[in-house]
């Protein structure tokens, strides 16, 4: 046994209580779908904002950010840090705008913006797509990490873990829904941060690492501390941090960081009691998951090239373990089990237990809002009774965990994973940036973005499997053109972005616009204003029709973009403050501190100015 008794009494008090307060908060969750999927539209800004942070805190998150760590050192995070632009904009104008529309789903959004069978089409295909096909894919990625948990640290075979997990996770997903799954991510997100700091700081402090000056100043970590990528490495410089910075943010959609938000995110906004409480979870989401969580996992990640300095050393210290488990992400179960004693042992890996399931719990209500809202009650029974809605909710949330299961049986790394989604989304970001503010965009827009982004996609991957020659020296060949694999990647992305967003845009041009009746009435709901908005409200005039009120306000996007500006470098200091304190860079650290708070104090200043209720 891997775990002490004291462990496994741990474990089993922490399932207690989790079940404990998921079956306290159910009651009435089976009510009707608004409260199944969206807790009655009455939740508080903060326990919102905690349960956004705790689904993106899963299990294969500290297993992704030591992979990075471990290959392209702490800098390599820029490949997830550049999301918080996306954030920001998300939190300081969209986030009333999801609140205003009051549909169940954001798919449902489809219908109050475009018109006629192809918006129809977008949402019952998007329904099944993101929420069975997509999320599958999701959850079964994070139950990859679980997997590797369960072997190093609970020895454990694959099936048995996940089936234990998956049974707990669907019982009190299933059974309050939304308002369970809030309550339960309160609890586990606590759990799991407090697991991750204590795993951080008794790794540090163990004889193998000596402490965090001996870490630091280790030859094989020495080489991985900056954290952004000299601009001397031109190579990394671009791959990791130029094109995340400039490209990725607004032009590939990613589960949890969606430009103008959406998926789960979405549905915690709108969940919300006023668009004032969806933008406050918003803010308070991305100060969690950018400023508060990295180090630790960073940390270990670090300490990790210290006692396995590559794949090959844990493939020898676990022989036990299937070797396709073993990737870099595997150093960070391995690094807890190495170290941590009986007691604490079963604290760290109750916490990654909780983390494991509150994004699983989160993902399987979204997916399964999605199926029930805007597939089942939309399309195949339209005369649903609520009850038989939220009963197909509670089926298709097992359905979806079954399949989950059986695709993570055969993934390999989270990284993998990781880069698989974002290929699969890239070029479709600007698209639901500008749908609120550009009336033009139809519904062909997203059909077109959609397929053009899977075609180039697939043409990138076909490309690099079929007609690309590996090298020496990291050097590849492609139709007799050569570069390194970090440019090819680059390619890659910004090839399908440019080539997605050429399409989407031109067949824009070419179809048929919206008709009057919803434009007006989506522009009556919405209130988005601005210059875009402009041929339908003058159209309107003429004809005798005063769409609201609204439009004669100050248009407040651009307030919202500086609050944006702010708010994102307040976050970047606060998170590179605490990296230059780790590091000892005393000067750098006071400067980032400043430079947190002036940021912090002009946007409470500018954020009052934005029209909420």
């Amino acid at each position: 046994m891997i775990l002490s008794p004291l462990d496994w009494v741990i474990v089993g008090i922490f399932f207690m209580v989790l079940l404990s307060i998921g079956y306290a908060a159910s009651f009435r969750a089976g009510t009707n779908t608004t409260n199944f999927f969206l807790s009655g539209r009455n939740m508080p800004w903060w326990l919102l904002g905690v349960s956004m942070v705790a689904t993106t805190f899963s299990a294969d998150t500290p297993n992704l950010v030591t992979d990075i760590v471990r290959s392209e050192g702490v800098a390599g995070n820029w490949l997830w840090w550049a999301f918080l632009l996306t954030g920001m904009l998300t939190v300081f104008v969209y986030a009333k705008l999801w609140n205003r529309s009051q549909v169940m789903t954001d798919l449902e959004f489809y219908e109050l913006r475009y018109s006629g069978k192809m918006a129809a089409f977008l949402r019952g295909f998007r329904a099944l797509y993101l929420g069975f096909f997509f999320n599958v894919m999701v959850i079964a990625s994070v139950s990859l990490a679980f997997i590797k948990i369960a072997a190093v640290m609970l020895g454990l075979q694959p099936g048995v873990a996940l089936i234990i997990a998956s049974v707990i996770v669907v019982f009190y997903s299933s059974l309050g829904g939304l308002k369970s799954i809030l309550w339960t991510d309160l609890f586990q997100f606590s759990f799991a941060m407090f697991g991750a700091v204590i795993a951080a700081v008794y790794i540090l402090g163990s004889p193998e690492v000596g402490g965090l000056s001996n870490l630091l100043a280790h030859p094989n970590v020495s080489d991985k501390l900056s954290l952004v990528p000299s601009i001397s490495q031109p190579e990394l410089f671009v791959s990791i941090f130029l094109i995340p910075i400039a490209v990725q943010w607004w032009a590939v959609w990613y589960p949890g960081a969606e430009p103008g938000g959406g998926g789960y995110v979405a549905q915690r906004m709108l969940a919300a009691k006023s668009e004032s409480h969806a933008v406050g979870a918003t803010l308070l989401f991305n100060f969690f998951h950018y400023a508060l969580r990295p180090w630790p996992w960073i940390i270990v990640g670090l300490a990790s090239l210290v006692v396995f300095p590559d794949i090959a050393s844990m493939v020898e210290r676990y022989p036990d373990v299937p070797v396709q488990y073993i990737q870099n992400d595997f150093a960070y179960p391995a690094m807890l089990r190495e170290f941590l004693p009986a007691g604490l042992l079963g604290l760290v890996v109750a916490s990654l237990i909780a983390a494991y399931m509150s994004t699983t719990a989160s993902q399987l209500n979204w997916g399964s809002s999605y199926l029930v809202n805007d597939f089942y009650g939309r399309f195949y029974k339209p005369e649903a009774t609520e009850t038989e809605k939220v009963s197909f909710g509670r089926f298709s949330t097992v359905a979806l965990m079954v399949a989950s299961v059986l695709l993570a049986l055969v993934l390999q790394n989270a990284l993998q994973a990781f880069q698989y989604i974002l290929m699969i989304g890239a070029g479709t970001g600007l698209i639901y940036i500008l749908r609120w503010f550009w009336w033009r965009i139809n519904a062909w827009s997203e059909i077109s973005a959609m397929i053009a982004a899977g075609t180039f996609s697939m043409m990138f991957i076909l490309i690099e499997n079929f007609a690309m020659l590996r090298l020496e020296g990291g050097l590849v060949d492609v139709f007799g053109f050569q570069t390194s694999m970090s440019y090819w990647n680059v390619i890659k992305l910004v090839g399908t972005v440019a080539l997605t967003s050429a399409t989407w845009i031109v067949v824009t041009l070419l179809t048929s616009p919206v008709d009057d009746a919803t434009l007006r009435s989506f522009y009556t709901r919405i209130r988005p204003g601005g210059p875009g908005w402009r041929a339908v409200v003058d159209q309107a005039q003429k004809e005798g029709v005063t769409l609201t009120k609204e439009q004669d306000l100050r248009w407040d996007v651009p307030t919202g973009i500086l609050c944006m500006i702010l708010g994102t470098t307040m976050i970047y200091s606060l998170l590179f403050m605490t990296g230059n304190l780790l590091y000892a860079n005393w000067g750098t650290a006071i400067l980032l501190g400043g430079t947190a708070a002036t940021s912090g104090y002009l946007l409470t200043r500018y954020w009052s100015k934005l029209r909420m209720s």
